[in-house]
């Protein structure tokens, strides 16, 4: 499991751009609340590895990440 925080957007305009690109994530707390209080955080995306994940997956998701950089005017 990766979780993870863009400053330029929110968890779930990350995930929803990513959702688009084919790249299923979670985004938000995480049953986590009362850490990510303690940590200043507001949400998270995450990101689930398992044995059916391939390197084309990492590629997907790494380029679904420049995008939203992109949109968000952050590259």
């Amino acid at each position: 499991v990766i979780s993870f925080v863009m400053d330029c957007a929110h968890s779930h305009d990350i995930a929803t751009i990513i959702d688009r690109e084919g790249v299923a994530v979670r985004a938000g707390h995480h049953c986590a609340q009362p850490l990510m209080d303690a940590n200043n955080i507001v949400s998270t995306t995450r990101a689930s590895v398992g044995s059916y994940t391939t390197f084309e997956d990492f590629d997907r998701l790494a380029d679904s990440l420049v995008k939203v950089k992109k949109i968000f005017g952050d590259l």
